[in-house]
C-alpha cells in the first residue's frame, strides 16, 4: 500500500491529475459559498430545518449544501447529468443521434455539443422554477424566504443559477479530461462528504443532550460499516463471460487465438435508479409545501417517508429504473456484433443472434440481483433515517454514491499505474528499478 502510494506521487502526469482534480473541487466548494442575491438567508436555514425530508432536503445533500445557502452553484451539475441521461436516452430512440454516436470522436463531439446545448435549457427551466417556488416559500412564523419578489427577482436568479450550472459542468468536463476520475461523479460526492461533518456533528450533539441514545448511535454506525461493505463487495462482482479469438493469419504472421472474458457489472445502472427514485417520491411531498389541497395533503402523507406505501413504491420503482438504465445502456445485440466482427466468440455458443440472447439472459439475471441490492441498500437505511429523524446523508443513497464513485476512481488511479508499468516491470528488482528511472527520465523531459 504504501509503495503504491509513492508510485503514484512519483509519477509527474498522474501527481499532476490528481492535483489538478483536488484543486477544481476546490474551486467548487468556495463557490458554494458565494451567495446570490435576493434572499434572507437566515429564513432560508429555517425553512430547510422544516423541511429537511422533503425533495429541498435531498436535492440540498446533491448540491453540497448549495441550496440551503443559495449559492451561484444552487443547481449544481445535476442539469448536465440530466442532459446526459436524455441524450443516452436519444441515441437508442432517435437514429440521427445513433449514427452521430457510430461515427468516432466527431460525433461524440458532436452529442457533447448537444448535451452542452441542452444543460442550459435544463438550468433556465429549472432555474425559473425555483424562483417561483422561493417567492412562495415561507417560515412557519410567517416570514417570507424572498427579501422582494418580482420579475426583477426572477430575472436575476434565472441568470444567477444559469451561469452558476454552466461554469459547474465546466469544472466536471475539466475534471474528467485533464483530471483523475469522472467529474460530474466527483462533484456529486464532494457535496455529500462536505455534509457529513455537519450531520455527525449534530448527531453527536443529540446524542449528549439526550434526544438519541448512544447504544442506538453505535449501532447505527456498525450498520453504516456493514452497508459500505456490502456495497464495495457488489460493487466489485462481475460475470465474465468467456471469450476466444479465433487465429487469423496475416502473411507469414498469426494473429487471435488468444483467450479473454467479457465484464458484466452486477451493478450496471450505478445509483442512477436510486436517486430517480428518490425524486419522484419526495415530489409529492414537497407540492405539498406549496399547494394546501386536500388531494395533495393525502398523497404527500401515503408516500412520505416511513409509510408502508412509500417503501413499497420505492422498492418498485429502484427496480423498474435499473432495468429501463441498463437496457438503454448496454446492447447486447452490438456486442454480439462487435465480437463476431473481431473474430471472438463465446465456447459452445454460435456467434451473432445466440451469443445476443446468451448476453442478454446472464444481463437479465445480474440486473435483478443488482436491483434487489439496491433497493435493499436505499431501504434499509431509509428506514432507520425516518424512524430516527436522521439527515439524509446517513442514508443508503448517499452511501451508495460516494463509495462507488470512490471505487471507480481508484479504479482510475490504478489503470494509470498499470499503464506505467509498475506492477508489471519484470521480476528482478534491479531490472525494475532501472525501468522505473528511464521512466522518469522521460517524464522529465
Amino acid at each position: 500500500m504504501t509503495e503504491t502510494i509513492a508510485n503514484v506521487w512519483r509519477l509527474t502526469d498522474l501527481r499532476n491529475r490528481i492535483l489538478f482534480t483536488l484543486a477544481m473541487m476546490g474551486v467548487y466548494r468556495l463557490g458554494i459559498y458565494v451567495p446570490a442575491p435576493g434572499v434572507d438567508r437566515a429564513a432560508m436555514s429555517r425553512f430547510f430545518n422544516e423541511s429537511s425530508n422533503t425533495l429541498f432536503g435531498l436535492y440540498d445533500m446533491f448540491s453540497g449544501g448549495a441550496l440551503e445557502q443559495f449559492s451561484v452553484f444552487v443547481l449544481g451539475i445535476m442539469p448536465y447529468i440530466s442532459a446526459s441521461i436524455i441524450m443516452q436516452l436519444l441515441q437508442v430512440v432517435v437514429p440521427h443521434f445513433e449514427r452521430l454516436k457510430k461515427e468516432g470522436q466527431q460525433g461524440q463531439n458532436k452529442i457533447t455539443q448537444y448535451t452542452r446545448y441542452m444543460t442550459i435549457a435544463i438550468a433556465l427551466v429549472q432555474s425559473f422554477s425555483i424562483a417561483l417556488s422561493l417567492e412562495q416559500m415561507r417560515t412557519a412564523s410567517g416570514h417570507d424566504v424572498v427579501i422582494e419578489a418580482g420579475l426583477g427577482f426572477r430575472f436575476m436568479t434565472v441568470i444567477t443559477m444559469t451561469a452558476g450550472s454552466c461554469f459547474v459542468m465546466w469544472l466536471g468536463e475539466q475534471i474528467t479530461e485533464r483530471g483523475v476520475g469522472n467529474g460530474a461523479s466527483l462533484i456529486i460526492t464532494a457535496g455529500i462528504v462536505a455534509g457529513l461533518p455537519s450531520a455527525t456533528l449534530n448527531m453527536v450533539q443529540k446524542v449528549r443532550i439526550g434526544d438519541f441514545n448512544l447504544l442506538a448511535f453505535t449501532l447505527l454506525a456498525g450498520f453504516m460499516f456493514v452497508v459500505i461493505v456490502a456495497i464495495v463487495f457488489i460493487e466489485r462482482g462481475q460475470r465474465r463471460i468467456p471469450i476466444q479469438y479465433a487465429k487469423r493469419v496475416i502473411g507469414q504472421r498469426v494473429y487471435g487465438g488468444q483467450a479473454t472474458h467479457l465484464p458484466l457489472k452486477v451493478n450496471t445502472a450505478g445509483v442512477i435508479p436510486p436517486i430517480f427514485a428518490s425524486s419522484l417520491l419526495m415530489f409529492p411531498a414537497t407540492l405539498g409545501v406549496f399547494f394546501n389541497h386536500p388531494i395533495m395533503d393525502t398523497l404527500s402523507q401515503a408516500l412520505f417517508p416511513g409509510g408502508w406505501l412509500y417503501y413499497i413504491v420505492y422498492v418498485a420503482m429502484i427496480i423498474f429504473f435499473a432495468f429501463f438504465y441498463t437496457a438503454v445502456t448496454f446492447n447486447p445485440v452490438d456486442v454480439a456484433d462487435n465480437l463476431k466482427k473481431q473474430g471472438g466468440y463465446v465456447p459452445g455458443i454460435r456467434p451473432g443472434k445466440q451469443t445476443a440472447e446468451y448476453i442478454e439472459r446472464i444481463l437479465t439475471r445480474l440486473t435483478a440481483g443488482g436491483a434487489i441490492y439496491l433497493a435493499a441498500v436505499c431501504i434499509l437505511p431509509t428506514i432507520l433515517i425516518t424512524a430516527y429523524n436522521l439527515p439524509f446523508y446517513f442514508g443508503g443513497t448517499g452511501l451508495l454514491i460516494v463509495v462507488a464513485v470512490s471505487l471507480d476512481t481508484v479504479a482510475q488511479i490504478e489503470a494509470h499505474l498499470l499503464t506505467r508499468h509498475y506492477d508489471a516491470l519484470g521480476p528482478q528488482k534491479g531490472q525494475r528499478a532501472r525501468h522505473r528511472r528511464l521512466l522518469e527520465k522521460r517524464e522529465g523531459e
